[in-house]
């Protein structure tokens, strides 16, 4: 799966780009139909919910899934962005094989 990677208002290490890329690599497993994803990782004004933000989209033929998560950490945003993007994916599938 082809992987962008964008960071707002700061410059991200090759550390948070890895973990991005290796979470997203083991998402590829479900979601097989997939040919890209853009990762947007930004800082906001909030500090009360988190000051982080991911939201990834993640392209599948006919359709784009996209989840943002708000989190203290930009690994915490990430995890929960992927887990959501999992339950997404799985109603995907069944819509898809349903018909």
């Amino acid at each position: 799966m082809n992987v962008q990677i964008q960071s707002v208002k700061f410059d991200a290490d090759s550390k948070l780009i890895e973990f991005v890329e290796h979470k997203l690599n083991k998402l590829d497993r479900f979601a097989e139909r997939a040919t890209g994803a853009d990762v947007i990782l930004k800082l906001d004004k909030d500090f009360e919910k988190g000051n982080k933000v991911a939201t990834v989209t993640i392209h599948v033929p006919g359709e784009e899934l996209v989840a943002e998560c708000r989190a203290k950490t930009f690994e915490e945003a990430i995890d929960e962005t992927i887990e959501a993007l999992k339950r997404q994916i799985e109603k995907f599938k069944e819509k898809c094989c349903a018909k």
